[in-house]
């Protein structure tokens, strides 16, 4: 048989030991703010919990009454999380309206008017509303994807809610499925909210380890220096538009740039400044691309910009913008700043390149020397001779 104040003491040690792990996620990933949420309300819940089991020795409606704050309280918590998680604003207020209006409820319907069944209605609303409320979060998130975390946890929560409706139903027909009740029934709901609650807490680490990933391997493509993409980044991206292209035949085109007399910056100025100007052209070349257009440093001051869904012309359009926004960032320059030339190669996709992208960034690194040797300071397209014609079958007999 289930013995109910085990079943609390075990809800005890697991969620303090959640804190402790919760805790320790904080201290590692200070930035992970939703972490602190669910640390809070692991220590909370279990502190709720310890309250319950005092209630099941001590006759008095004061355990009782903390133990439902706690459980309340951890439930908000938690849903704060999710919202902290997905970087929407906590609905404190709401939030915190429903718990003390809930809280209210119990004290109410426990000291004022002994009503079971209002009291453990009030109780499950402060419980199941805050959750509810961030469902939406888990099962749609923002971005479209549904990590595996926020599907478990999402399950975990429609579970809870489920049964939450299943007691208080039986409460409001006339079964008492409280903790003064007891009895089996009471102890099979503690340990299957016991389980559930512990499985939520397992979807939210996993929530947070499928973030962590994410952002590590966000990091592993972006260029330290600028914050844009990095090299690999950019031959991931090259080698997608490639098979792309190649199955629509739609083209795209390809920018390679070179900041001009770069190494002369960093001999007389020292390579903070250096770092300074490519930081600054990032940010100047950023405001003349479109939605979509991807720019990365490949090395050094050498960088790439992809076009998708755009010819040799409109991409020839957007070298020009690029080079016109540091012409006149040159031209205001005066005392200490240093102005910042580029030249800029220019190429196309088309069906000989295929799915090789290093014969794209060729075919833009040739039209780069030819704007390099017009001057520096511009751009120039790559135009590939057309191929000999063949000679007129008669005039080969004339000259026979």
């Amino acid at each position: 048989m289930l013995n109910v104040p085990t079943l609390w003491m075990v809800f005890v040690v697991n969620f303090s030991a959640l804190g402790l792990i919760w805790a320790y996620v904080t201290r590692s990933y200070p930035k992970f703010e939703a972490a602190r949420y669910w640390m809070a309300s692991a220590f909370v819940g279990a502190a709720g919990a310890m309250a319950a089991l005092i209630r099941l020795f001590v006759d008095s409606p004061v355990p009782l009454l903390f133990g439902a704050a706690g459980i309340m309280a951890a439930s908000c918590l938690a849903a704060m999380g999710i919202q902290r998680f997905y970087d929407r604003p906590a609905h404190l207020r709401l939030i915190l309206a429903t718990a003390i209006v809930s809280l209210a409820g119990v004290v109410v319907f426990m000291v004022g008017f002994d009503q079971m069944q209002l009291r453990m209605l009030c109780y499950t609303i402060g419980q199941g509303l805050p959750l509810v409320l961030s469902l939406r979060l888990l099962l749609s998130p923002p971005e479209g994807r549904v990590s595996p975390g926020a599907r478990l946890s999402g399950i975990v929560i429609l579970t809870i809610i489920g049964i939450f409706l299943v007691r208080t139903g039986g409460n409001l027909l006339g079964y008492d499925f409280s903790a003064r009740a007891g009895g089996q029934t009471h102890a099979m709901m503690v340990l299957v909210l016991l389980f559930l609650s512990m499985t939520l807490n397992f979807g939210f680490l996993l929530m947070a380890m499928d973030r962590l990933r994410n952002e590590v391997a966000d990091l592993a493509l972006l260029d330290d220096l600028t914050g844009v993409a990095n090299r690999r980044h950019l031959l991931q991206r090259l080698s997608e538009e490639c098979a792309r292209s190649e199955r629509s035949g739609e083209a795209f085109s390809l920018l390679v740039i070179d900041l001009d007399g770069f190494k002369t910056i960093n001999d007389t100025h020292g390579h903070a400044a250096g770092d300074a100007c490519l930081q600054h052209f990032t940010l100047m070349a950023q405001t003349r691309l479109r939605p979509g257009d991807m720019l990365a440093r490949t090395g050094g001051d050498e960088f790439c910009v992809v076009l998708p869904s755009s010819s040799l012309r409109e991409g020839a359009l957007i070298a020009r913008r690029i080079l016109e926004v540091c012409r006149q960032d040159a031209a205001g320059c005066s005392g200490n700043d240093i102005p910042i030339a580029i030249s800029i190669g220019v190429a196309e996709w088309d069906r000989g390149i295929g799915q090789f992208p290093d014969r794209l960034i060729a075919h833009a690194d040739h039209a780069l020397y030819a704007a390099k040797k017009n001057g520096k300071n511009d751009f120039a397209v790559y135009d590939p001779a057309p191929p000999l014609a063949p000679e007129p079958v008669e005039a080969a007999r004339k000259f026979a």
